[in-house]
């Protein structure tokens, strides 16, 4: 039995976080689904640490080094940094190539599909010189590709694209259409798919909140934002009927702040959980930055969105607030630091009802149309 499973390799890293819930999202709907599939789940970053140049420099792992820089906000200078960072990796790259064909040629896989961006190019190559026939297949976890050599390249592999933007990139490169696979949005969890009754009125009582308050989910990640703050004071500002759930992540000391704020609204603050999808069920819409996780996440539970696209705003998100606008499912701001008439616009009457429309509207169904995908990139071949 064990000899007839099929080998897939799911490569992530966890710059960001979303790459690594991508991949075990997407491992849990397979297994769900009785696919007779041996998934393996492989960590880029400790994979190719003895080539880590970036650790050599500074001290920390490239994915530590991207994770301090959002816990920070040392995002303004990402159009600069990016091609930097495309600089070492060029460097390196023939290093790379080296240990993926290594890799790949002790125990060749069925398929390959990579969950991250920026190594693609070293991937196809090493898994190209260890194993020809295996298919490579690359699942975009952003809205867009920001090119060049951010997600996709010039190489002969399977695409496969959230976004009709996306989707339109990949064929301008190149690829040719058979190759190129759309989904009806990013990889969400299967936890935001399961039918839940709630009794919302009673669960924001249980939180100290009141039942028929606008709620505001304030989510920026497992980090948490500093802008959060001023969030707060905003919303104290405005004077409308409105309350906030605030999720700070590892974020200890601002959820001790955010909890001594005194507010004129109710609130209330959450640290570090996995408990996401219960408090987006409980709020009415979702203020954070424009991530792919965070607002496909608040769509799927038909929360109109409220954030920022500014300098600050990392490059290959700021598509994702254009996305946001394209679709009408939410309203952005040049900063969530001053958000008094982003949300005005969001809870206008007759305005928010337009908005949750539109979000409700959206059917994101990609983590379980994906497994179908990859079995006929398997049937096909590299």
């Amino acid at each position: 039995m064990a000899a007839s499973l099929k080998k897939i390799d799911f490569i992530f890293f966890d710059a960001g976080g979303g790459h690594r819930s991508a991949a075990n999202a997407l491992k849990a709907v397979v297994e769900q689904q009785g696919r007779p599939w041996q998934v393996r789940l492989v960590n880029l970053q400790e994979l190719l640490d003895p080539l880590d140049i970036f650790r050599k420099l500074t001290g920390l792992r490239l994915q530590d080094l991207y994770n301090q820089m959002l816990k920070r906000g040392w995002t303004l200078g990402s159009p600069l940094l990016l091609p930097a960072m495309h600089g070492v990796i060029r460097t390196f790259h023939k290093g790379q190539v080296k240990m993926l064909r290594e890799f790949w040629a002790k125990d060749s896989p069925d398929l390959v599909v990579s969950l991250v961006p920026n190594f693609n190019r070293a991937m196809w190559e090493g898994l190209s010189a260890a194993s020809p026939a295996t298919p490579y297949v690359t699942i975009l976890t952003d809205l867009a590709d920001y090119p060049p050599h951010f997600w996709m390249e010039r190489q002969k592999q399977y695409l496969i694209c959230g976004t009709a933007k996306a989707v339109e990139q990949a064929r301008a490169l190149g690829h040719e259409a058979g190759r190129v696979m759309a989904t009806s949005g990013m990889i969400l969890r299967p936890a935001f798919y399961e039918a839940i009754e709630m009794d919302r009125a009673a669960e924001r009582r249980k939180l100290g909140l009141e039942a028929e308050r606008k709620t505001a989910l304030v989510l920026f990640g497992g980090e948490g934002s500093n802008a959060m703050e001023a969030i707060a004071r905003q919303g104290d500002r405005l004077g409308m009927p409105l309350q906030m759930i605030f999720v700070c992540g590892r974020n200890e000391r601002l959820r001790e702040k955010l909890e001594r704020m005194p507010c004129a609204f109710p609130k209330y603050v959450e640290g570090f959980t996995q408990r996401i999808p219960y408090y987006m069920r409980v709020a009415d819409f979702f203020i954070g930055k424009p991530g792919p996780g965070s607002i496909s996440e608040a769509l799927a539970m038909k929360l109109p969105v409220l954030v920022e696209k500014n300098a600050w705003t990392l490059v290959q998100e700021r598509y994702n607030a254009d996305w946001i606008e394209e679709q009408g499912v939410g309203v952005v701001v040049k900063s969530l630091r001053n958000c008094g008439e982003g949300l005005r616009a969001l809870l206008q009457e007759g305005s928010f009802e337009r908005y949750r429309a539109k979000a409700a509207a959206i059917e994101n169904r990609a983590v379980f149309e994906i497994p179908e995908m990859l079995e006929k990139v398997m049937a096909r071949g590299a």
